[in-house]
């Protein structure tokens, strides 16, 4: 792709909500606890920092500074000051990331139903970034991190930089759906949806997974030891809570 030639430093703000649902079936509650003790674990601020700093370096940025925690009963969050690899602290002094204007957060819910016997993680991960650094590029990584039921996606782009000759530039990457940088092999898997606002530079994308496994979703269970006809209740109950997060209401 031809570089854009621009005039003085690119002053736009590009921002990427990324949040991702992953359900499981745990029959009593001393399970629906284990699951989330387990995912607790899987998931702590260490993991997180791994894979968001592992995005940072694929977007082309430089991790300034890092702070992770851990919550009581569970729960992570973690935090990552980043800035444009042209961009140099100098003596180690991370104030000039403020010029960037430049972060990556993760945050995780894990829940449970009190009558379904459903467990619910969630996952919500928000890039800011200033430039010419975008984040949409890591989108089959972040997909392929977590375990992904239904996954929402924001893309937006603010301000404005200007090319060689004065013109105002309104969003500097060609882009109609948040779609086009998500790998084909990761679509065939969803039933994906657009809702875009392109007079705004507002773009958002949801994401239902098309087929249950039922053994993904069993926690200290196997799928051989259920009749038939409790498999299918299990499936039926996981798709319409599938149905009703995708869709952003209570349905049935």
């Amino acid at each position: 792709m031809k570089k854009l030639k621009l005039y003085g430093f690119n002053n736009l703000t590009k921002s990427l909500s990324f949040n991702i649902y992953d359900l499981c079936y745990a029959k009593s509650l001393q399970e629906r606890m284990d699951y989330l003790a387990y995912i607790d674990e899987q998931y702590n601020s260490k993991r997180l920092t791994e894979i968001l700093t592992n995005l940072t370096r694929m977007i082309g940025a430089r991790v300034l500074h890092i702070s992770g925690q851990d919550y009581d009963p569970q729960g992570a969050s973690v935090t990552l000051l980043i800035s444009d690899l042209s961009m140099i602290p100098a003596h180690g002094n991370t104030q000039v990331a403020h010029l960037d204007k430049s972060h990556v957060t993760v945050h995780t819910y894990p829940e449970y139903h009190p009558e379904t016997a459903l467990a619910t993680f969630r996952v919500d991960i928000d890039v800011a970034t200033c430039g010419t650094i975008s984040p949409l590029s890591t989108l089959d990584y972040l997909i392929g991190s977590f375990d992904s039921d239904i996954i929402t996606m924001d893309y937006r782009v603010r301000g404005f930089t200007r090319s060689i000759d004065g013109k105002k530039i309104f969003n500097d990457l060609k882009i109609n759906s948040i779609q086009n940088f998500i790998s084909d092999e990761t679509l065939q898997k969803y039933d994906a949806i657009d809702v875009n606002v392109y007079s705004a530079n507002i773009f958002h994308t949801k994401m239902l997974l098309r087929e249950i496994d039922l053994k993904n979703y069993l926690f200290n269970q196997n799928e051989e030891s259920l009749p038939p006809p409790k498999r299918q209740e299990i499936i039926d109950s996981l798709r319409k809570e599938m149905i009703e997060i995708f869709n952003g209401r209570n349905i049935y």
